[in-house]
This record gives structure tokens, C-alpha cells and sequence, in this order.
């Protein structure tokens, strides 16, 4: 793993932390790399349930790297876009590794750290951390997502705002908003993350990438097409071992065991 991630497991959940503490977890390639790589063997790992990511030092992240961005304006075109791609495609991993993505966010989340949290499946934040759509204060446009992930909380006048102005929001606020699943004391953020990693991460492996995959495209389809996604899901783990575990967990009145059958990769067709 890459100085510029940390990782730890904690039972069935891997926990991924940013650590450019120097630079309030600012995004590098390193980090890029680094986490596509880790999303990728977490994908192909049964043992992993859940995965929580977090940042070192009091910070999820500052965003993108000011340093670095000054000197890009000299580049080709072409090359800058090649950067900002290196980030797009960690959103893009993201969305597409089929384990549950928690992040866990205490002090700031800015500009492209915004963006990375809210590319995660779910949000645990410290009541007084900070969220922004920072871009504007430097001259700069939204990358990352950023303003596809707020569309699907507000309104496009509440979106213009955020973005034009920069607006600092409280954790409180944002939860407020609808983006938080969990509010944390102060300092307590990656202990609540933990928990609702540990719930999740004993469910079936098979039918929560799927859920994640149906859940993402939701605010996308259409009724037809979201129903259409739904058969084919529900078609395929009508067949599963998972599916039989739970039905006749359920008919026998025992918890069912979906752990076991991670850990022989019965969860997968």
C-alpha cells in the first residue's frame, strides 16, 4: 500500500485512510492509484463486507492539491485533462466496486474531498466537520462529481448557490439535507462509520452489489428502466446461494449465515 493510503482491517471491514496530513489530505496521484488498486482487491476479496474510508490527522480532505494545480496552467489541454481524469476514474471505481463504501468524515471536506465523500454508498460525519463546493474561490469549476451528487439532494437553485458561492456547510447541515446516514460527536465519526460498517458487512455479498448498483442508478432511470434493472436483479438472486440461506434462515427462525458462505465464495454466480 502506498504511504499515501493507509489501511487496516477491522473484522470483515477494510478501513482506507488518507494520509497527507501535511496538506490536510490533499488528492494526489499516489492516493489515486492507491485506492483504485485497493477498491479492486477488495472487490475480489470475499473476506471484505464493508469498506470505510476515512482521512488521518483531524481531516477527510482539502480537495485538490493548489501547489500542483498552479503549475498545471502551463500544460496542454490535453495533458490537464489527463490529470483530472486520474480522479474521475477513482470516482468511477468507486461507484463500480460492488462492497458497501462508508466514509467516515471528521474536519474539512472541500472541493474534491466533498466529492469523495459523497461518492461513497453512505456518510457518517462529525456534527461539526465542514463541507464545501470550494472551486469558486479560487477560480475554479466543480470535478469529481460534485455537482451530480448534489443535484440528487437539492434543488438546481440550491445547487447554483452552493457552487457559486462556496458556502461553508456544517455536518448538522448537511445531514439536514438528506446526504448524512449518521450525525457523530465531534471525534467520533470513524467509531460510528465502524458500526454501521460492521452491520453491513455480515449481509449477503452478492445482493448488496447489486442493491449499490440499482441504488445508484435510481435517480438516473426512468420507471421503465428502473423496473426493467429490478427483474433482472431479483431474476438472478432468485438463484443464488444467498437467497437460499436467507429463505430458509427466515423459515426456520435462525439468523441467517452469510458469512459462511462469503468465505467458500458461494455468494457469487
Amino acid at each position: 500500500m502506498s504511504p499515501a493510503l493507509l489501511s487496516r482491517r477491522e473484522g470483515a471491514v477494510w478501513v482506507l485512510s488518507n494520509n497527507n496530513v501535511a496538506a490536510r489530505n490533499a488528492l494526489s496521484v499516489d492516493f489515486y492509484t492507491a485506492m483504485i488498486a485497493a477498491l479492486r482487491q477488495a472487490a475480489a476479496d470475499t473476506t471484505v463486507g464493508a469498506i470505510v474510508l476515512t482521512g488521518e490527522g483531524g481531516h477527510f480532505c482539502s480537495g485538490g492539491d493548489l501547489r500542483q494545480l498552479a503549475t498545471r496552467r502551463e500544460l496542454p489541454a490535453q495533458e490537464r485533462r489527463t490529470r483530472i481524469e486520474g480522479l474521475h476514474d477513482l470516482i468511477r471505481a468507486m461507484r463500480d466496486c460492488p462492497k458497501p463504501l462508508i466514509a467516515a468524515v471528521e474536519g474539512a471536506a472541500a472541493g474534491a474531498g466533498l466529492s469523495l465523500a459523497l461518492a461513497c454508498d453512505m456518510l457518517v460525519t462529525a456534527s461539526d466537520a465542514v463541507f464545501s463546493v470550494a472551486y469558486v474561490k479560487v477560480g475554479l469549476t466543480p470535478d469529481g462529481g460534485a455537482t451530480a451528487f448534489l443535484a440528487e439532494l437539492v434543488s438546481r437553485q440550491v445547487l447554483t448557490e452552493l457552487c457559486l458561492t462556496g458556502e461553508r456547510l456544517s455536518g448538522e447541515r448537511l445531514h439536514a439535507l438528506g446526504a448524512v446516514n449518521r450525525l457523530a460527536p465531534p471525534g467520533r465519526a470513524l467509531e460510528d462509520a465502524l458500526a454501521l460498517a460492521r452491520q453491513v458487512a455480515s449481509g449477503p455479498e452478492w445482493a448488496m452489489g447489486r442493491i449499490k448498483e440499482l441504488c445508484r442508478q435510481a435517480p438516473r432511470n426512468t420507471l421503465e428502466q428502473q423496473l426493467d434493472l429490478e427483474a433482472q436483479s431479483m431474476v438472478h438472486s432468485q438463484a443464488t446461494a444467498e437467497s437460499h440461506e436467507g429463505i430458509q434462515a427466515f423459515l426456520e427462525k435462525r439468523q441467517p449465515d452469510f458469512t459462511r458462505l462469503r468465505q467458500q465464495g458461494a455468494g457469487r454466480l
